[in-house]
């Protein structure tokens, strides 16, 4: 990072991108340009200070008039129901899991980063910048990643007040681990148990605000449908899970903190009832979503054991701190036990190919460089399918280095689950690892103040675009759920609520009707079509569709079959269908029609999506669109830009506006960490 490559923000260091090829060429409309309205500017440095006092405010009074709606109760959503309910708003959350605490937060493992330099290895703000831009392959906005990286300090803060149990060092000083992409310590953590510890906190922190009456709490509730009511955003449909009841929800301001969409691929590290739902009702009714290609492959969890499986579990990427990632150099030792094969036999690959970075290169480049070893012949464990799907993550070395109780210290409920899931005790043998879909850097497009398109509706944590780019940085999505909840989505929310008291509607208004009507239609069309599958098989195909085609890697001929193969599955899923029970009850078979649909038509413009975009950068590899020795080859000149698809009509084609991506802080550059 030395030499010039600090810059203040104030001169732009690349020009607009043309595009010249277009191999997506009749399936989209192209549509106009568009630019975030209110993007800052000025020295990068003093953009978000400036715009928080720049904002309006909304006195006290008037804050007790207000009503807003969170969907979603993660990181992002908790935090900014606990933070605007401590504002004095009237808050209304809803989450469809039994409790908040089951927010698919729960599950990230390994840490949250923040640029505090506690290990004074070189740390700072604007390397934490720097290393989340060029880890998101340069596809990502300055402005908004330069906030979260200014804002990470204050979350670590905030966390600790609330008693967080952050890992401490002897003397009682707060730890810090590396994680993939970077060369410093920056990564908070709670063992194994990150993400868990911080959702407890968001959880006390709003549940205070429940108990004040400032939030109320919609359990069991899923969104069914976004009300909008002359051009702004004013409410939602939602279903009570247990008794089935549509119900209308009214507020003057949306927020989506709904999650990613990772589960389009049927098997995911994501929870099970993780879906794409409220945001896609959104986009069906004119809210953009952003780059929803770019979808992230973890090289980091158990691999798949057969057909029956229904979800895939994580392992941290913490493990690779300390574990050595290898397989068999000959093809004929991978099905030796591991601890047989002598050491001049192994291939420590990523070791040998970036020295620098070694194990903690980024995920996009570990995921991509095991699958090209196991299609090489030289993956380890079972057989699934036609080949070995496995890699080793060896912690011998850090065992005899550091001793069992320092490794089992750090891991050990890690280490715990590994072996109930495999049987196999990682102390002593070592982990067998392969990639699969974790996180989604798509999302609803939205601008500086985290508003999308559509006026009144807001969208954070993972649900939106913003901070990632085309891959996102491990330990960042915490770091991400809790900026936008805790800190920015207060100071810019308020800024659209300065413009009221609203005029209030109620639910016999022509648009709110139509909206639950809307809704009450297609669960009997769910119920009504008859026919001999379940939504699970549908589901299943369309994951295999996703994953063969769309998944690490992607050329322009699987993907056109993919998106013949995904128009000949909605077909037949709407004529073919079999949806068991009755709508005024509990109905698990209706909520999962009701997700699958959505991810049928989520998966045809991700295919399109890639297919437009013929250059390869962070979690999207196009096959066509790499370097001689296999690297991801990006093309800035054409497709230095967001795209931003506009829902076409049930019968037409999808609309890209694009977003020109102008660096005026960082120049871009190829990545390497070799």
């Amino acid at each position: 990072m030395a030499g010039n490559t600090f810059h203040e923000g104030l001169t732009p260091l690349n020009t607009a991108p043309t595009q010249t090829s277009d191999d997506a060429h009749g399936y989209y409309t192209p549509g106009e340009k568009i630019v975030d309205p209110i993007a800052p500017e000025g020295p990068i440095a003093d953009r978000w200070t400036t715009r928080k006092f720049e904002n309006r405010l909304v006195n006290p009074a008037n804050r007790r008039k207000l009503d807003v709606i969170i969907v979603g109760t993660g990181l992002a959503g908790g935090a900014a129901a606990a933070t605007l309910g401590e504002a004095g708003y009237n808050v209304k959350s809803f989450c469809y899991q039994d409790s908040p605490r089951r927010a698919h937060s729960i599950a990230a493992q390994g840490g949250i980063n923040a640029a505090k330099n506690y290990k004074e290895d070189g740390d700072s703000v604007f390397r934490l910048f720097y290393d989340t831009v060029k880890g998101g392959d340069y596809r990502s906005r300055e402005s908004n990643v330069y906030r979260l990286a200014e804002v990470s300090t204050n979350i670590i803060d905030q966390c600790v007040s609330q008693g967080v149990p952050f890992a401490r060092d002897y003397g009682g000083l707060l730890d810090n681990r590396s994680f993939g992409g970077v060369q410093v310590s920056r990564t908070f953590y709670a063992r194994g148990q990150t993400g868990q510890q911080l959702l407890i906190g968001a959880y006390q922190a709003m549940e205070r605000q429940v108990a004040a009456g400032t939030v109320t709490q919609y359990t069991r509730h899923e969104m069914l449908e976004l009300v909008m009511v002359e051009g702004k955003a004013r409410g939602i449909i939602a279903r009570d899970l247990v008794t089935g009841e549509i119900e209308t929800h009214l507020a003057d301001v949306v927020v989506l903190a709904s999650g990613g969409y990772g589960n389009v691929f049927f098997l995911s590290t994501n929870a099970m009832g993780s879906n794409v739902t409220a945001t896609w009702r959104a986009h069906r009714k004119g809210a953009y979503m952003a780059n929803p290609c770019y979808t992230q492959i973890h090289p980091t969890c158990i691999p798949v054991s057969g057909e029956h499986q229904s979800k895939l579990t994580l392992m941290s990427e913490s493990l690779r701190n300390d574990g050595r990632i290898w397989v068999p150099k000959n093809k004929e030792d991978c099905d030796k036990d591991p601890r047989d094969i002598p050491e001049e036999d192994r291939d420590y690959y990523l070791e040998r190919i970036y020295p620098s970075f070694g194990n903690l290169v980024p995920r996009d480049i570990a995921s991509r460089q095991a699958k090209n070893v196991c299609d090489e012949g030289r993956g380890v464990g079972p057989i699934v399918g036609d080949f070995r799907r496995g890699v080793y993550l060896d912690f011998a070395d850090a065992i005899a280095r550091l001793g069992e109780d320092a490794v089992r210290e750090k891991y050990d409920n890690l280490f715990d689950m590994y072996e109930r899931i495999t049987g196999e005790n990682p102390y002593q043998v070592p982990m067998r690892i392969y990639p699969a879909v974790h996180y989604v850097m798509g999302g609803l497009w939205v601008d500086y103040h985290l508003q999308s398109n559509l006026e009144g509706l807001f969208v954070t944590g993972e649900a939106n675009f913003s901070d990632h780019g085309a891959n996102r940085l491990g330990a960042s999505a915490l770091m991400q759920g809790l900026a936008d909840g805790y800190f920015v989505l207060p100071n810019t929310i308020r800024d659209y609520l300065a413009d009221g008291p609203f005029e209030k509607i109620d639910e016999s208004h022509p648009e709110v009707v139509a909206a639950r009507t809307a809704v009450e239609e297609r669960i009997q069309k769910f119920l009504s079509i008859g026919g001999n599958r379940s939504a699970d098989s549908f589901h299943r195909e369309l994951g295999h569709i996703m994953w063969e085609y769309c998944g690490m890697e992607r050329t322009e001929d699987g993907l056109r079959k993919a998106i013949d193969m995904i128009r000949e599955l909605k077909a037949a899923f709407w004529s073919d269908l079999k949806v068991l029970g009755t709508a005024d009850t509990l109905n698990q078979s209706l909520e999962k029609a009701g997700r699958v649909a959505d991810f049928i038509e989520l998966g045809e413009l991700m295919c399109i999506d890639a297919l437009n975009r013929r250059e390869s950068c962070g979690g999207h590899f196009r096959g066509e669109s790499q370097t001689e020795d296999g690297e991801a080859l990006r093309h800035d000149d054409e497709f230095a830009y967001v795209a931003a698809w506009e829902w076409g009509g049930d019968e037409g084609q999808p609309v890209l506006h694009k977003e020109d991506l102008i660096y005026t802080a960082i120049e871009m550059k190829q990545r390497s960490y070799k």
